[in-house]
């Protein structure tokens, strides 16, 4: 199982993490707002979580690490 981290205070929200996850777990949380005003990126089942770091590979802030 991978373990998938999140940066919720960095994220600005793009949603690009959101259209590239082949499982579609990722979604941009719409009851929080981070510290930059954003709704950040978060992860609904990790169960589910592949891997793939697809996700890490379009964040253009670098905000989200995936470990094997």
């Amino acid at each position: 199982m991978a373990n998938t981290q999140i940066n919720q205070n960095s994220c600005k929200g793009c949603g690009l993490c959101v259209a590239v996850c082949p499982k579609k777990i990722i979604s941009l949380d719409k009851s929080v707002l981070n510290k930059k005003g954003y709704h950040p990126a978060a992860i609904s089942n990790m169960a589910e979580c592949i891997g793939c770091a697809m996700c890490a590979t379009m964040c253009p802030d670098c905000v989200i690490t995936v470990e094997k």
